[in-house]
């Protein structure tokens, strides 16, 4: 069996910040991997670039599928960290892919629609979530699908201290939405401090990423 990555384009209205993203058409949303989210909390943290962070926060009031929200960490580059609460109405496709033992490695809005780039055991854990689309009226589109050996019998390019990092917070749940585990727990296990579990893991996963989805044979830019 071999561990897949596989890029896929999702689209729906009711899919977490697309009203909003609709309405502030420079804004770019990518995920906050790393951040050490109380799983109780229901907070959920996205990097935010916007030419205009009061559009975006005016598209955030009347985006059905968002709560309360909160600019955590402003920056001069027009770049900010935000902190979102979902409705009832939000759709969310990470809890589908948790379910199927997959863990999002990326994810960041293209217009209208989300691009997550997605980490499965097999090819075959993909399924649940075209079920799911079909169910709810999602447009979904495979771009691409990249297979690899097992996360625990291949190097990928990963250090030791990476890997076992990676496989400690995918056993805990810290890469489930909501998560069962916090950074903290993560390092707990691991015996060091949260920023070095962090650095572990941030650079772990870009790792994999350029491991499985960049072409070795492309000279780098």
């Amino acid at each position: 069996m071999s561990d897949i990555t596989a890029v896929v384009r999702v689209e729906h209205p009711d899919i977490v910040l697309t009203k909003t993203v609709t309405h502030d058409q420079s804004a770019t949303v990518t995920s906050v991997l790393e951040a050490g989210t109380d799983p109780t909390s229901g907070k959920f943290f996205y990097r935010i670039h916007s030419s205009d962070f009061h559009q975006f926060e005016d598209g955030l009031r009347n985006d059905h599928t968002i709560g309360e929200f909160e600019r955590v960490i402003e920056t001069r580059d027009e770049k900010a960290i935000y902190s979102f609460e979902y409705t009832d109405e939000a759709k969310t496709v990470s809890p589908i892919i948790s379910s199927a033992n997959g863990v999002i490695l990326d994810m960041k809005n293209d217009g209208n629609g989300w691009l997550l780039t997605v980490w499965m055991p097999d090819r075959t854990n993909l399924a649940p979530l075209w079920e799911y689309a079909e169910q709810n009226d999602v447009d979904i589109e495979l771009l691409r699908v990249n297979e690899y050996a097992s996360l625990g019998e291949t190097d990928a390019g990963l250090t030791d201290s990476q890997r076992e990092a990676l496989l400690v917070a995918l056993d805990t749940g810290y890469f489930e939405d909501p998560r069962n585990a916090t950074l903290s727990d993560v390092a707990a296990e691991l015996g060091i401090s949260q920023p070095a579990a962090s650095g572990l893991l941030r650079r772990g996963t870009k790792r994999l990423i350029v491991s499985s989805l960049v072409d070795d044979s492309e000279p780098p830019e």
